[in-house]
């Protein structure tokens, strides 16, 4: 058994993951035709949202990795931050080609100050693993708010705005060749649409100019467990993706 059969059997999806490797998409990675795609599917990508204006999203924009961690860790402009015990801005390569961008930090996160510490990210890591990827290496996983929302709820609308121009200067210092949406709320934030995201699945979205990929939470496989087939084509799709991209091998 290989190392990936082993990855595949501990996820529950062996050996179903490998016989539906990259289903629905050809050799090149290239993106389903307008007719062949699910139902609800735009036939063009949804462009992302205009950045946020004013001057702390002004402020935001120019402040360096230092300062973008000391800022959030500050913060007081929405209701998130009176319950929180720590912000949560990410982790990993701060070069990445890779960015993973989800929902907002759970009980553990807000206790270790990373993101994706529980079991959610368990099965994030494992996601990874399987198309030969790992935490820190040519990967960044963030958030779209950086505080627990009480009861892990969805975040609100204010308090997305509230944290998208953090999100915004992540991805600018990043610079990323690929962002994967893990979730409605994080396709949603970036996208500045709404989103289904069984629609939205197998299309290349575009945020400024780098593609965009929409799977689902992990958090939600945990709880919807036969459809991480269905995240598994997301993954291979996303590698495909990647691989079209300039410079990489």
């Amino acid at each position: 058994m290989t190392r990936r059969d082993s990855i595949l059997r501990e996820l529950g999806l062996a050996p179903l993951w490998r016989l539906r490797e990259c289903a629905g998409q050809d050799t090149q990675g290239d993106m389903l035709p307008a007719a062949a795609a699910p139902a609800g599917i735009l036939p063009s990508p949804v462009v992302a949202q205009a950045p946020v204006q004013g001057a702390r999203a002004q402020h935001i924009a120019a402040l360096g990795w230092d300062e973008l961690k000391e800022a959030v860790s500050a913060c007081r402009d929405c209701r998130l931050c009176e319950q929180r015990k720590q912000a949560v801005l990410g982790v990993g390569d701060t070069e990445a080609d890779w960015l993973f961008v989800g929902e907002g930090p759970g009980a553990e996160e807000d206790e270790r100050g990373e993101p994706f510490v529980g079991q959610a990210g368990k099965l994030l890591d494992a996601m990874l693993a399987a198309i030969d990827l790992k935490r820190g290496k040519q990967v960044y996983i963030g958030n779209v708010v950086k505080c627990r929302p009480p009861g892990n709820r969805t975040p609100e609308a204010e308090e997305t705005a509230a944290c998208f121009p953090f999100l915004q200067r992540q991805i600018e210092l990043i610079r990323p060749k690929l962002i994967v949406a893990l979730g409605k709320p994080a396709a949603e934030t970036l996208l500045g649409a709404e989103v289904k995201v069984g629609a939205a699945r197998g299309r290349r979205f575009d945020y400024r100019g780098i593609p965009l990929i929409v799977t689902y939470h992990p958090a939600y496989l945990l709880r919807n467990l036969t459809d991480k087939a269905k995240a598994w084509e997301d993954l291979c799709f996303a590698r495909s993706t990647m691989a079209d991209q300039p410079g990489d091998n």
